[in-house]
This record gives C-alpha cells, structure tokens and sequence, in this order.
C-alpha cells in the first residue's frame, strides 16, 4: 500500500480524491470554478462531507457553468438551499452567484479564469517539501493576496484559509508531503 498524506483517510472517495486529484493542475475554467464554490461550501465541514455531496452539486448546479450560476434568482437560490444533497447554509448558497459573476468578469479582463490564477504563479506549481501536514501552512501571502483580490471583485466565502485550500487542489500548490507517493510524481 502507497504512503499517502496524513491527512488522507481511508474512506475510498477520499483516498481516490488524494490519489487522482489534490494538487494536479487545472486548468479549465468549469474544473476551477468548480473548486472556488466546493471549497467555500467546505468552511466549517470536513472536506469528505463536500466529496460527497459533488455529484450533488454538480447536478444542481449545472456542472458548475458559470455564465449559467451568475444569473441565479431567487426562486432558483431557495430551491438550492431546500436541496437536501447540497451543504444548505443560506450566505455559502448566496455566494454562488456573486461568485460566478466575479469569475467571468476576471476571465473577461485575463482571457480566462485559469490565465489570472496561473498568472499569481508564474504559470508553475509551487512545489513545497514539507515532511509531515504540521508544517503545512494554512494560509500564505499568496492566498491572502488572492483572497483580497477576489474579494474587492464581490467574491464571498473566499477567505484566505479557502483560497489556500483552493490553490493546493487545484495544483498551483503542490503540498504532497514528501513522504506521500504523490510527492514525487507531481514535484517532477
């Protein structure tokens, strides 16, 4: 059996999560936006209850189409928050559209959401050797940037802790410990 990071369980859609996803680089605009709105529906909860409740999400929210979710109303947003398959809290349901409008805005200025995030980077993953997930920042000038930036665009639930969060699963960070088996694969 693999060493895989402390934090991973062995819970099988986590560990798939762990193995397939956490810390590969995105860079599809629906794939990010995606983890924008997983990621703030996380606050607060353990990543596994938002793994799985995706497909969920995917379902209700279009498969995360922005140009779609921008223009969300109120009778869809009281629908989203009756939804028993989605994390319901009222502020993290509200923040979806905000947050859409935001990302188009930010592709529109940058050619694509990924050109403005990948842009914070140099277009390369920050590749850190932590040895074990203590040494694992929750958040870092970059993310604090980050969260400032998206929130003077209107974002919400957009913190830096979450924009962190966000960037180590979308591979802009790559945080694989250096003893996980992943660590060599995605530091190469």
């Amino acid at each position: 059996m693999p060493t895989r990071c402390a934090w991973c369980t062995d819970d099988p859609l986590y560990t798939a999560y762990h193995d397939e996803e956490w810390g590969v680089p995105v860079h599809d605009d629906r794939v990010l936006f995606e983890f924008l709105v997983l990621e703030g529906a996380q606050a607060g909860l353990s990543w596994l209850t938002v793994l799985k409740k995706r497909e969920n999400y995917r379902r209700a929210l279009g498969d995360f189409d922005p140009r779609r979710l921008a223009d969300l109303g109120e009778t869809e947003l009281e629908k989203l928050l009756a939804d028993p398959g989605l994390i319901r809290n009222r502020l993290k349901v509200r923040s979806i559209p905000r947050n859409a409008a935001a990302v188009l805005e930010i592709a529109a200025e940058h050619g694509s959401f990924a050109s403005y995030l990948w842009g914070l980077v140099d277009g390369r993953p920050i590749v850190n050797r932590f040895l074990s997930v203590a040494e694992v920042p929750a958040r870092t000038p970059l993310s604090d940037k980050l969260s400032r930036d998206l929130k003077r665009r209107g974002c919400s639930f957009i913190g830096s802790t979450i924009c962190y969060a966000f960037m180590q699963a979308t591979g802009l960070v790559m945080d694989h410990t250096t003893d996980c088996f992943r660590h060599s694969q995605l530091a190469d």
